[in-house]
């Protein structure tokens, strides 16, 4: 019984720690993607509420990724300068509202909002 609470304390320091690499890439970039391959690497194996931090992560990852490409298109209307503070703070609130609920050991309200 202990060695299955602590495989699942595991997992989900495993979904913390894909949390803080996604705060990281907000000034080193490149752990993002380190992030997004460990969330797809443990979801599978994770109980049904952690399956949903690893969803919420994944999904957090290729939106910004998406909302990254217009502010670079958007870039020469200067208006993109304008997205990429905006971007981050989302970045901060997904990861921070993830890590609220992970500590809480619950499912991630709202899985599928592309916003907050």
């Amino acid at each position: 019984m202990n060695e299955l609470k602590s495989e699942l304390e595991a997992n989900a320091g495993n979904a913390k720690i894909v949390y803080f690499l996604y705060l990281a890439s907000l000034v080193f970039g490149i752990t993002s993607l380190i992030g997004v391959i460990m969330a797809y690497m443990n979801q599978d194996d994770a109980a049904p509420w952690l399956r949903t931090h690893y969803t919420y992560q994944i999904r957090t990852f290729w939106i910004a990724i998406v909302y990254l490409i217009v502010a670079f298109v958007l870039v020469s209307a200067i208006i993109g300068y304008l997205l990429f503070p905006v971007i981050v703070v989302w970045m901060v609130i997904r990861c921070i509202k993830g890590m609220k609920s992970l500590d809480k050991k619950e499912a991630v309200p709202n899985l599928e909002r592309w916003g907050f």
